[in-house]
């Protein structure tokens, strides 16, 4: 049996990943896809301007045409440069890792995510175009876990 930064660490070794100040250095230079792949709620409360939002678990079917949740923009992006978001970097890399499986051929992941690029006190807004105050974002990317969720370990 595979924990699951065990499945994330071999995911990453297919994916190229940048830090919050290389995406930083990328949108000052030339023009990219973001690509979100949070929940709608969680791109709701806040993410970088101008991103994408495509849940992880539609992600194949957004890629292809034919289907409900096809997203014609990304279907046609298969050559153009992704920045492909979650919160922490993990699910961002299962998704460059099956979107190159489908023939995307420049997707790179965020490295430490959202919770990184919140760190690096970057700008974000939430679903309004309203900016999110870095208050705000500390607030909601601290771990709120419960007693059931932690391991014997851990407690």
């Amino acid at each position: 049996m595979k924990r699951f930064n065990e499945l994330v660490a071999e995911a990453a070794e297919h994916v190229r990943e940048i830090f919050p100040w290389d995406l930083e250095e990328i949108l000052q230079e030339r023009e990219v896809m973001l690509l979100d792949v949070r929940e709608p709620y969680e791109f709701e409360a806040m993410h970088i301007e101008g991103s994408l939002n495509v849940p992880r678990g539609v992600l194949e079917t957004a890629c292809e045409y034919d289907y409900e949740e096809t997203v014609p923009e990304l279907v046609e992006a298969r050559d153009r440069e992704i920045v492909v978001i979650c919160r922490s970097g993990n699910r961002s890399v299962f998704a460059c890792e099956v979107m190159q499986k489908m023939g995307y051929t420049n997707v790179v992941s965020l490295k430490t995510g959202l919770r990184g690029w919140a760190d690096y006190e970057q700008p974000m807004v939430n679903g309004q175009g309203q900016p999110v105050s870095e208050d705000e974002a500390d607030e909601y990317f601290t771990p709120r876990l419960r007693p059931e969720q932690l391991s014997s370990n851990a407690k």
